[in-house]
């Protein structure tokens, strides 16, 4: 088949543009012929706070990349749908509603030309604006179907439109593959050091980490990523915490050359969100031999084995993420679960997911 996956894509960084691109590589490896149909400029400044370009790829860019598409540039748009009329499939990676006028631009260019498939990364954002609901509604009334990750999602897509929606677990797309000189977890003895990594928005829960760990006696904390808003008010509560000693901030983006010493420094990856929908991190810190610490929201609860390889706990309570804290830093836990930890084969994920998105 001949597929067009319009998303972000390299000099992008972040999640979105590594999934485009790894299922780009992974439809080629099935045997389709993919292009990726990207953005020289996907939103302005004040809808993205964080950066959002990069110099160096974090993962093998895909050959067959383009990068037409300019929010700036309606009349790009039309075009743009109009040069995918010859395909047999349309992939909009949706990753925010801010993407919908683009992309009912495309669909006009499109016509009725080829099937689209709306490949939902969130059907609505952790933090909504009034406008959230009516622009995805839009899209996915005129989409032929809709793809997401995990049953929640699904639901709100149905409460949107009336197309097929399937379900599919997001499989992994990591910046760069881990081998075994990566996996640094220490054999013996804990560094009494947790990670928090990725971009910090209220969410995912950091405050609530942050109280929780002022519960404990000795273990310190690195927050690592880039903060959308709310560092001062991060660095007041640290203080207020009496945690300035104990907290090493890090705001601003991780390049990937760095991301194994962070896990190499950590007894654990903590994820203290308050909702989620698909994240790589949990498979990331597996990567790296790391435990992981999660609320149940989202996929975690699956992607952990929990008192296995790691610990889940309630979203939004402090109580129970510092009772966790607690449990992990038992005598000779941290050990224990490290040693459980095993990377996931993703072929079997990858292909139940590419079936998937290729199912009529």
């Amino acid at each position: 088949m001949r597929i067009a996956i319009v998303g972000p894509a390299f000099p992008y960084k972040g999640g979105g543009a590594h999934h485009t691109t790894e299922l780009a590589h992974r439809l080629a490896a099935a045997g389709h012929d993919p292009v990726i149909e990207s953005w020289r400029a996907q939103y302005p400044a004040f809808l993205y706070p964080g950066q959002q370009t990069i110099s160096e790829p974090e993962g093998e860019p895909f050959a067959g990349t383009r990068r037409r598409l300019d929010w700036r540039r309606p009349d790009g748009w039309w075009r743009a749908g109009r040069s995918l009329r010859a395909y047999d499939l349309v992939v909009l990676a949706v990753l925010s509603p801010v993407q919908v006028p683009a992309y009912r631009g495309i669909l006009a260019g499109l016509g009725r030309r080829a099937p689209v498939v709306a490949l939902c990364h969130n059907v609505l954002p952790h933090e909504r604006k009034p406008y959230d609901r009516p622009l995805m509604k839009a899209l996915l009334n005129r989409v032929d179907g809709v793809l997401v990750h995990s049953e929640q999602q699904a639901e709100l897509a149905r409460g949107l439109t009336p197309r097929p929606v399937r379900v599919a677990e997001m499989p992994a797309h990591l910046p760069a593959k881990a081998g075994p000189s990566r996996r640094a977890a220490r054999t013996a003895g804990t560094a009494r050091r947790l990670l928090f990594f990725g971009i910090v928005r209220p969410y995912k829960g950091l405050d609530v980490l942050l109280r929780a760990l002022a519960t404990t006696d000795d273990v310190s904390l690195t927050v690592a990523g880039e903060f959308w808003g709310g560092l001062d008010e991060t660095r007041a509560l640290i203080s207020d915490l009496g945690l300035t000693g104990r907290v090493d901030l890090r705001p601003g983006y991780v390049p990937a050359a760095d991301v194994p010493g962070l896990f190499a420094g950590a007894d654990a990856l903590v994820l203290p969100y308050r909702t989620a929908t698909a994240s790589q991190n949990v498979w990331m810190a597996h990567e790296y031999g790391v435990p992981v610490i999660a609320t149940r929201v989202g996929g975690f609860a699956g992607q952990i084995r929990d008192g296995v390889d790691g610990l889940v706990c309630e979203p939004g309570d402090v109580g129970s993420l510092a009772d966790a804290l607690k449990r992990f830093y038992a005598p000779g836990e941290p050990e224990r679960l490290r040693a459980a930890v095993d990377p996931v084969d993703h072929g079997p994920v990858w292909n139940a997911y590419l079936d998937a998105l290729l199912a009529r």
